[in-house]
């Protein structure tokens, strides 16, 4: 890997952030086993993947057909050829995750074969500053022996574009498509709407404008719309215009969509339609608004979030939450996979890829399963329509995918720069001062300006602001 290039990137200036995605063998398509390589014993015995949570690692434990056994603390899977995975995880939050996947790369062309990282996880928010051609990070699914336009062929073509560098060459894949929904509480839609029936809710939150006024409906009766100002922020940074920073500049620049998001959440706080005492998200306060004490009616959700967020924190029974659509298209997240450059193990490597994001067959068991909307097209317009084996005990029974799949289909993904989750972190925490009285409109856009600077020294550039 280009060390200049990396070091550049290098979280090296960690700030308080937010954030945060049984087989069987006879399977058909791309990654069955019977397309595992003869000559594979030929390669490491350790398979290193990193990673900042165990969501991929549950799905390769319980869907791929290579799988032996895991260790008792999760650390390790044992696969039927003796190999070992071994699963390093550090928390995304704060870079901490960036910094030692960054760290690791910087050494990986001296380390020990098995010492190599051979996989590493990377999301939408950060997916760019490691596909770059000039990182030299992750390699060229074709060097792999994946041909993207046929072993991916039935994938979301904006997720092959979002793990492809910028001269078009794919250097990732995901098993997730990521469409959000607006996740309901069934008992508070019947006591302020008379009927929790997701059609009707649906035309209470059609948009924004029908939906602040629905807002008012819900904090007559003595609830919140949704828990924070930050629930909202990926439909607005979903729709914004450029990149945050351009190739070869070295200049921030806020999109007007960015200060619209500050604008609405400044009055929907001031107008009780937010619950003033969860500040953020992914902390305490806000797991504990998705639990049944809570007066939040609502949570902007991709399907990771209803089965790795929002399930764990509800505290009742099955059937308390739906979906319907959302009052704005949007895509939240997306874990990419990728083969790292300088893997001992590319056979497994490829295996694993295709196994886990080109196998329809698997696909539709992670789906079935976990509530992913997984990335396969013919698959996902299956699921719309097979409400019997699709159907969320979590959401009473309902499929949620039949809401999922169209959002998913107009998905158009934001333009991305390697200084995206930075630059989303660091905006939420310096207006959400703003929001809470405790610095003024000025101050919280000289905070950004400073805090920017700090996570990346190279962004000399400053910070431009829309007009």
């Amino acid at each position: 890997m280009k060390k200049k290039y990396l070091s550049v990137l290098l979280t090296a200036a960690l700030v308080t952030g937010t954030l945060a995605g049984c087989g069987n063998s006879s399977d058909s398509g791309p990654g069955s086993s019977s397309e595992k390589d003869a000559d594979s014993a030929s390669e490491g015995k350790i398979i290193n993947i990193y990673s900042w949570n165990d969501e991929f690692a549950k799905r390769v434990n319980s869907i791929y057909p290579e799988v032996k056994k895991v260790s008792k603390d999760g650390t390790v899977t044992t696969l039927k050829d003796g190999t070992e995975i071994h699963w390093i995880i550090n928390p995304n939050q704060d870079g901490v995750y960036q910094q030692k996947l960054d760290e690791a790369l910087l050494n990986q062309e001296s380390a020990a074969a098995d010492d190599k990282i051979d996989i590493f996880l990377s999301e939408t928010d950060y997916v760019n500053k490691y596909t770059d051609a000039e990182a030299n990070a992750a390699m060229p699914l074709e060097e792999l022996g994946i041909e993207p336009d046929t072993d991916l062929g039935d994938q979301y073509t904006f997720t092959k574009i979002t793990a492809s560098d910028i001269n078009g060459v794919q250097r990732g894949s995901t098993w997730q498509c990521c469409p959000g929904l607006l996740v309901y509480r069934r008992d508070i839609a019947k006591d302020v709407f008379g009927t929790d029936d997701p059609e009707k809710v649906g035309e209470k939150v059609k948009d924004w404008d029908t939906l602040k006024q629905t807002a008012g409906e819900l904090k007559a009766k003595g609830y919140y719309t949704f828990s924070s100002y930050a629930d909202t922020f990926r439909l607005y940074g979903n729709s914004i215009a450029e990149q945050w920073v351009k190739p070869g500049e070295d200049t921030v620049k806020v999109d007007p969509k960015i200060m619209d998001w500050v604008k609405t959440s400044k009055e929907w706080l001031d107008a009780g339609y937010f619950d003033k005492t969860v500040k953020g998200q992914w902390n305490d306060d806000w797991n504990k608004a998705m639990g049944s004490k809570s007066k939040v009616f609502a949570f902007l959700f991709p399907a990771w979030g209803i089965d790795f967020t929002l399930k764990p924190n509800w505290d009742g029974g099955d059937g308390a939450w739906a979906v319907t659509n959302p009052p704005q298209d949007y895509n939240w997240g997306g874990s990419y996979v990728h083969a790292c450059v300088g893997t001992d193990n590319p056979k497994h490597v490829k295996d694993i890829i295709l196994a886990m994001t080109a196998n329809r067959n698997n696909l539709l068991k992670i789906s079935k399963d976990y509530l992913d909307y997984t990335n396969t097209k013919s698959g996902m317009a299956e699921t719309a329509e097979d409400s019997k084996t699709y159907k969320s005990e979590f959401l009473g029974g309902q499929n949620a995918f039949e809401y999922f799949q169209p959002v998913a289909d107009k998905i158009e993904i934001a333009p991305l720069s390697p200084y995206d989750q930075g630059c989303v972190e660091l905006l939420q925490n310096s207006f959400s001062d703003y929001f809470q009285g405790n610095v003024d409109f000025k101050k919280a856009k000289k905070n950004f300006e400073t805090a920017i600077v700090e996570r990346y020294p190279d962004l000399k550039g400053g910070v431009k602001w829309p007009e």
